[in-house]
């Protein structure tokens, strides 16, 4: 009896063992000795789990259960009408490849306008670069890339405006706008943009550039740029410039030095001498901004103002203020500027427009064709085919033969219908034809073309044609050419009863202003250059 008790016993403390991880551990333990005695459990570890359930509630639970889990399993199974949806925890039937992948960019809406102050909004990602929106507006307009669009940066409570460039992120750009601040971003043609990179000579005039003193010898406006892109050597920008001074309204003439460490201005005339340098700006933490009105906003001495405006301003107080005396003086600064912040990156932004960070690359984006001088060729169509002209002296000639009978010959406009018109139906329609050309801007000031022509770029053939405020019976080309703005009146002459205009005081006529403007595109004539880009007014 004592044998079949303790037999009892052990039994029930392996019973026990298999439950409790613990009591798993020490039985290997004793088991390893082989002190069977040892496995014995303590009398209240059994004797609890002899005891029944309190008032039979658990017990009762437990069968409830146990009859519900049964009910399930006699209910009689629906079969799947669709078994390819179901996935097996142990196969996988739609592949993970055909779900499309999550973008983590984030995206935001901006909106860009024009210069007829029509908007478009976009929805971009986070890491979008300006040139991508050029891109992307370029596409959805179906405009011409010629590497000339630019998106802007324009602040109208203070009166600046800069160029955004190629590489920046947009929304970086945005984050450092106000709540308050009603700044936009605007979309239009520069021509300047990358200008210095073709003919560096009118950037750089020769009184305003000097080197270091281990440079020797003469240096052309190429090697200027070598040495602003190299870390090596830098170019010494110099000259005088009025600057406001801080928390004032008056402003004073102070002789500045820009260096590849910032911008210095002498205490004592204008001396380079360490002693008499003080520091005013860097590059880093600054953006360089062009001033739209700086004599109604700011009071400056002239209208070519320009100023440095740090990421974190907190108003019109931390910005500085300078101001040029003529608009080449301007251009050379900010050029400077530009090339000492950004340096090589300008040079990759001109080699390689098409590099941006988003999709918008070359890779998923085949540029447009456009069009240029490089891409023209003399051609002959005097015989029956036609043959093009390579003798350079064969090309100048019937360049000038072309000339000479746009002159002699009076050509006719058709009609609506096809037919030569009379005289006076020829000269009305004449006096309107050009009003739907996107060179021609109406009733715009002298001081309203000037400002087209400097928004779109100081670059040799910029042009635009408008009615003359003067006379109102004749029109005005404004054209730019070696860093200036430069008007020609256009001069209605009358022949025969006919209408004509002319540039050069009837040498060469024109029946209307789009022939004059098409000769012109090929001819210089009296013009200092051709013409070659003209000022337009978009609309997205």
């Amino acid at each position: 009896m004592t044998t079949s008790l303790q037999d009892g016993q052990r039994a029930a403390g392996r019973a026990a063992a298999r439950d409790s991880p613990l009591a798993v551990q020490v039985c290997g333990a004793a088991q390893g000795r082989g002190d069977a005695r040892d496995l014995a459990p303590a009398p209240w570890l059994h004797a609890r789990a002899l005891l029944p359930p309190p008032d039979g509630t658990r017990g009762c639970a437990a069968d409830r259960r146990k009859k519900k889990d049964l009910d399930v399993l006699e209910m009689p199974s629906i079969p799947n009408p669709f078994p390819e949806l179901c996935c097996s925890p142990f196969t996988s039937v739609l592949s993970a490849g055909l779900f499309p992948k999550a973008n983590s960019r984030k995206k935001q809406v901006i909106k860009v306008y024009s210069e007829d102050e029509t908007s478009r909004a976009l929805e971009v990602p986070s890491d979008i670069t300006a040139r991508d929106v050029c891109q992307l507006l370029i596409l959805k307009n179906h405009y011409v890339d010629d590497h000339s669009w630019t998106l802007f940066e324009h602040l109208p409570h203070i009166g600046l405006e800069r160029i955004i460039e190629d590489h920046e992120l947009v929304v970086e750009v945005l984050s450092n706008w106000g709540m308050e601040e009603e700044n936009k971003l605007y979309f239009r043609k520069n021509y300047a943009k990358y200008e210095f990179f073709k003919n560096p000579m009118y950037f750089f005039p020769e009184h305003m550039v000097s080197f270091a003193t281990e440079t020797n010898g003469e240096i052309s406006p190429t090697q200027i740029l070598q040495i602003f892109l190299s870390s090596n050597t830098y170019p010494e920008i110099h000259g005088f410039l009025h600057a406001k001074e801080q928390g004032k309204k008056s402003w004073k003439k102070i002789y500045f030095l820009l260096r590849r460490s910032g911008l210095y201005f002498s205490t004592k005339g204008t001396s380079k001498e360490p002693r008499h340098l003080q520091f005013f700006s860097d590059f880093g933490n600054s953006d360089i901004y062009v001033s739209l009105a700086g004599k109604k906003k700011h009071g400056a001495p002239a209208n070519y103002g320009f100023c440095f405006k740090p990421n974190k301003a907190r108003g019109p107080r931390d910005l500085k203020m300078l101001c040029a005396e003529e608009e080449q003086s301007r251009t050379c600064w900010v050029t400077a500027i530009r090339l000492l912040k950004y340096g090589m990156q300008l040079y990759q932004n001109y080699m390689h427009p098409y590099q941006g960070r988003s999709g918008c690359s070359s890779q998923s984006i085949s540029p447009m064709r456009s069009i240029s001088e490089n891409s023209l060729v003399a051609m002959d169509f005097s015989g029956q085919k036609s043959r093009v002209i390579e003798n350079p002296t064969e090309a100048l000639s019937v360049a000038v033969e072309e000339g000479l009978a746009w002159r002699k010959k009076g050509c006719l406009r058709l009609g609506n219908h096809g037919s030569p018109t009379a005289s006076s139906q020829s000269s009305a329609t004449s006096l309107a034809i050009h009003r739907s050309q996107p060179w021609f801007h109406h009733k715009i000031s002298r001081d309203e073309a000037q400002r087209l022509i400097i928004q779109q770029g100081l670059v040799d053939g910029v042009f635009l044609v408008r009615d003359s405020q003067s006379n109102p019976k004749t029109f005005v080309l404004s054209m730019s050419h070696a860093q200036k703005i430069k008007h020609f009146q256009i001069i209605p002459v009358e022949d025969d009863g006919e209408m004509f205009h002319t540039l050069d005081d009837g040498h060469t006529r024109f029946t209307d202003l789009i022939q004059l403007v098409e000769f012109y595109q090929l001819n210089k004539g009296v013009l200092p250059c051709k013409l070659k880009h003209y000022c337009a007014k978009i609309a997205l």
